[in-house]
C-alpha cells in the first residue's frame, strides 16, 4: 500500500497518541472526521498500522519475558510459520546472523518459559539449537519512530 504525506500525518498523530479523537486528528492534518475515520479503517484493513494498547508485560503478572535465539535447519519461512502460531509468543523475525530467527516470549514465570521451550519450541521441526536472553528489566519500549 502507497501511503501519501496525509496518511503518514495520521499515522504519526497516533503514534503520539492512539486515542486522539478522529476530530483532533483532522485538525492536524486537514481532513473531516469521517474522513480520517475512513483512512484509519484503511490503514488497519490493509494491515499497515494497529492501533493496540502497549503494556509493560512484567508489570501485568508476565513475570518472565525473553528474546530467543534459534538457528535452523532447512525453510526459515515454515519454522517462522510454526513460531507465529504460539500464543506466547508475540514477535519472530527472520534473520541474518548468528540466529536464523528471533522470538520474544512472554510467560507467567519460568516454569511456564522452560515449559514452552522444552515442549512447544525446541521440538519444532527444523530447530537446531536455541539460545534464550531473558530480560530483566524493561527499560524503554516506545513505537513512535514515524513515517518516512
Amino acid at each position: 500500500m502507497q501511503l501519501d504525506d496525509v496518511s503518514k500525518a495520521i499515522i504519526e498523530q497516533l503514534q503520539a497518541d492512539g486515542r486522539r479523537s478522529y476530530a483532533d486528528i483532522g485538525k492536524a492534518v486537514g481532513l473531516s472526521e469521517a474522513a480520517v475515520r475512513q483512512r484509519v479503517q484503511k490503514l488497519t484493513d490493509s494491515g499497515v498500522m494497529q492501533i493496540v494498547a502497549v503494556t509493560d508485560p512484567m508489570q501485568l503478572g508476565f513475570t518472565r519475558q525473553a528474546m530467543i535465539g534459534i538457528r535452523a535447519a532447512g525453510d526459515t519461512r515454515v519454522l517462522a510459520e510454526q513460531l507465529a502460531e504460539i500464543p506466547e509468543i508475540d514477535y519472530v523475525v527472520l534473520t541474518a546472523g548468528s540466529f536464523d530467527l528471533l522470538a520474544e516470549v512472554v510467560c507467567e514465570n519460568d516454569e511456564e518459559l522452560i515449559t514452552l521451550l522444552n515442549t512447544r519450541i525446541r521440538n519444532l521441526s527444523g530447530v537446531s539449537a536455541t539460545e534464550t536472553f531473558v530480560y530483566l528489566k524493561l527499560q524503554k519500549q516506545f513505537y513512535n519512530w514515524g513515517t518516512r
